[in-house]
């Protein structure tokens, strides 16, 4: 596929209406209560320490937040950037208690304020959702917000042969999600990576290795 195929309206990236106001809850029934254990387990796999800055771009309900602060603690600190009504509406609600967490209206994908000040930025199921040029600004963004030695966490799909998936899988990514999510698994996302700086990775899978967490570091 070319991304010259594909135009940023034929994202399904910013959720709204009925579906952003009950996300959480349909993400749980939808996954028959799979989901809410998964994504406590890859977020675990950030390896978050307390006093940690993260930096969640496309930050949804709270709920990513919230499972991040237990790691982090009260001595660290999370930005937030959501532009959903619907979600954030749902973020200052759910994250009330924690001062230390600050919601912020901004797209991830235009110019950002923020340089040399997260040790984490953290994506969940956001990137796929990009056309190509604006994944790179996204990406671009994440570089240079991280403090030197800092990590992207990318939560996403990972590189595979769709024809070649199990039927539900290709269900899924053919009929349900953007055609933009296809060709985000068709790239390698490493090498996506390499040329804004990254230059070491770690990698988790899930999920029969369709799903994975990429770890890229920024050079110390």
């Amino acid at each position: 596929m070319s991304e010259k195929e594909f135009r940023q309206e034929d994202s399904k990236v910013e959720v709204k209406g009925f579906e952003a106001r009950y996300y959480d809850r349909l993400m749980d029934i939808i996954t028959l209560g799979w989901y809410p254990k998964f994504i406590r387990k890859a977020i675990a796999d950030i390896g978050l320490k307390p006093g940690e800055c993260v930096l969640d771009f496309g930050a949804g309900t709270g709920r990513n937040a919230l499972l991040m602060h237990e790691h982090i603690g009260d001595s660290g600190k999370i930005t937030a950037l959501e532009i959903g009504p619907e979600m954030q509406a749902q973020f200052k609600k759910n994250t009330a208690p924690y001062p230390n967490i600050e919601l912020v209206d901004r797209r991830i994908d235009g110019p950002l304020p923020y340089e040399n000040e997260y040790d984490v930025v953290f994506i969940s199921f956001v990137l796929h959702g990009f056309v190509q040029e604006l994944r790179g600004r996204i990406i671009q963004n994440a570089v240079r917000a991280l403090k030197p030695g800092g990590r992207f966490a990318i939560l996403d799909y990972n590189n595979f042969n769709v024809d070649e998936a199990a039927w539900y899988v290709r269900y899924a990514i053919r009929k349900v999600e953007c055609p933009l999510a296809e060709d985000f698994i068709d790239r390698d996302t490493q090498a996506m990576l390499r040329p804004f700086g990254f230059d070491r990775f770690e990698e988790r899978f899930y999920f029969k290795n369709y799903l994975r967490l990429l770890k890229a570091y920024k050079p110390s």
